[in-house]
This record gives C-alpha cells, structure tokens and sequence, in this order.
C-alpha cells in the first residue's frame, strides 16, 4: 500500500494543460506531480503495443503516456471522463496496466458527474484522502482562470504566428508565459503575467495582409487539442501564411460550454446531438462558412463515431455555403508525407479559388 506522503500522481499530457494540473495537484491536492513526458513517436508505440487493435489513437497515445509516467517515477494515474468512449477508458487503462505487472493506484475521474460536484469531490480524496477542501476552493478559481487564458493566448497565437516577422517570435515569447504560470499561486499574479505577456505578443511585429487566407479548424477533442497527435497541423499551415481560427479548447467546450445555442444554430442542418464533439464541429463550421473562410479542416481520431456522423452534415454546409472542406482521419499509421501533400494541395486550392474571388 503506497502512503500517502509517497503519493507521485501523474495526468496525460493534453496541449499546455499540463501547467494549471501541475498546480491543482501540487498546491491544492498537495502531492507530487509527475509531469509527463511530452507527447513523442514512442508515446505512440508504447500505447499502440498494449491496446486493442481498434480503439481510437486517444486511448493509445494516453496509455502510453501512462507508462511513459510510471517510468518517471509516478505510482497514482489520473483518467478523466469524457462523453464518448472516453469514459470508459479509465477501466480499461487499469486492466491493462495491472495485467502488465504494474503496481500503481488508478483515479478514474469518469465516475464524477458535472450535474453533482460532490462526486468530483469524492475522486479527489480518492488522489488524498488528508487533502484539504480549502486549500482546493482556494486554487481551484486560479487554476480555471489560468486555463482560460493560456486559451485566449493561443487562440492570438494561430492567428498571427504564420506572419511574424522575426520567425520564433511568438514561440519564444510563448515558451516564456508558460514558464512564468508554473510559479503562479493566486489571481493577482496570475492577473499580472497574463497582462504583461499579452502586451509581448501584442508587440510582436507581424506583416500580415489585409486579407489573408483564414481557415478554420473542427473536429475531435483530443486529436485537436494535442498537436503530435495531429502532426502538427497547425503549425504546417500558419507556414503557409495562414490565419487558424481553432474554437475546439478547454474553455470553450467545457467551461462555457454552449450548448443551447450550438443546437440552435445548427437546427437546420442537425436535429439531434450526436455525441461527443459532433455537434460543436457542426456549429464552428457553420459560423466559419458564413464569415466567409476560406476553408474548414475537420479533425479526427480514426473511429470516432460522433465525428463520422458529422461529416455528412458538413458536407451538407459545404455544398450550401461553397465552401471547400479537408477531412483528415489520424491514427497510428498515419504518415506525415500523406498528410503535407494533401495540406499543400488545400492550399494550392484555397489560394487559387481566393485569387478567383478577388478578380
């Protein structure tokens, strides 16, 4: 039995989230955070080695992120819940680690439930049992609000990073900002560090035209989310000279989650809730037709059902709104030529249907 001064916990890497959980756990649950290794090839392959065959890339990247944290030293693994098959990987991710021999605690917080917080209450002791709910009150706020302007400050970022002037710029600055969160322990510094560092992007020189080639970004959660696991899509078109317009984040899809007005919008096109992220790609992707993008990309993890069924309606919107949309599926064969030839060929196409637009 581990005690609890022993107590090493560890949350799969997921973008720069990895900042705000390293403070909830260490300051307001009062353990030791494993920080995980970033995402990388053999992530990949150790979960891809341990999985069954056709569970979605998801599982098997956070599987082997697991083991990658177990080598770190970490003995208690946090799984969150999710409202797809995600939530019941928590159970499977334990099977499998204690069929390989390892003798780890696992916190499976799918069994929480947003519409009662006690429950999340309860997995949180089950990571300490001496934790101390003011301690937890009192950085949780800190925590959300450093969540949502890491998002705030991303989103700025895909928007100009593909026109700065002095390339590494923003990722400098970027590098900077995360770095100074970790040592953030109330809102007043927390105030001051977003203050200051958006003032740095903001001063950042960019040549951006006046109107460039703006494409959005929707799909799956994860696979969206962490960039390895979409081989850093992003990044390949703000090379291009692209604005990346992504909604897809924490905030956005769990802290204010729009719910209501996402199926209003999409009444047309969509009558029920699909699942998981369906009906969000199915709402941005509307919004970004009739902004008059240039194009969509949809993103998601081979398998994912709710997303499957949200293709046909886009393909629905795009027909409606001439608007050109690239699907990309991403699983663990997925090959990084494949996927420049076909970015290069949207681009090629989206710059020449805009150059037709503009005749």
């Amino acid at each position: 039995m581990i005690t609890v001064e022993l107590y090493k916990v560890s949350f799969p890497q997921l973008g720069n989230y990895n900042v705000p959980l390293e403070i909830l756990f260490t300051v307001g649950l009062e353990v030791e955070y494993i920080m995980p290794p970033p995402i990388t090839k053999r992530t990949l392959e150790l979960g891809s080695r341990h999985s069954p065959e056709f569970v979605c890339a998801p599982f098997k990247y956070t599987l082997g992120n697991f083991l990658e944290a177990i080598e770190s030293g970490a003995n208690t693994l946090v799984q969150t819940g999710g409202v797809c098959r995600l939530g019941y990987y928590g159970e499977l991710d334990e099977q499998i680690l204690k069929d390989l021999g390892y003798n780890v605690r696992f916190v499976n917080m799918a069994k929480a439930k947003y519409s009662n917080p006690i429950t999340f209450y309860n997995e949180f002791k089950e990571i300490n049992p001496n934790m101390s709910l003011k301690k937890i009150a009192k950085i949780l706020p800190v925590v959300l609000k450093m969540v949502e302007y890491i998002d705030e400050i991303e989103d700025y970022i895909r928007k100009n990073i593909g026109f700065e002037v002095e390339v590494g710029s923003f990722n400098r600055v970027h590098e900077e900002f995360l770095s100074e969160l970790r040592a953030v322990r109330n809102k007043e510094e927390l105030n001051n560090i977003y203050n200051k560092f958006m003032k740095s992007f903001k001063g950042i020189k960019v040549n951006k035209p006046k109107n460039p080639l703006r494409v959005g970004i929707v799909g799956e959660y994860y696979t969206i989310i962490e960039p390895f696991s979409n081989h850093y899509i992003e990044k390949e078109l703000a090379q291009m000279g692209i604005v990346v317009d992504r909604w897809m984040n924490i905030t956005n899809s769990l802290l204010h989650r729009p719910e209501k007005k996402a199926k209003e919008h999409i009444k047309k096109y969509a009558k029920y809730d699909m699942g998981a992220t369906s009906m969000y790609s199915i709402d941005k992707a509307l919004e970004f037709a009739k902004k008059g993008y240039d194009g969509i990309i949809h993103i998601k993890s081979a398998g994912c059902t709710p997303e499957i069924d949200a293709m046909s309606v886009l393909q629905n919107i795009s027909t409606d709104y001439k608007i050109p949309i690239l699907y990309f599926s991403f699983d663990s064969q997925t090959s990084d030529t494949g996927i420049q030839t076909r970015l290069e060929a949207f681009y090629d196409m989206i710059t020449m249907r805009k150059e037709k637009q503009n005749e």
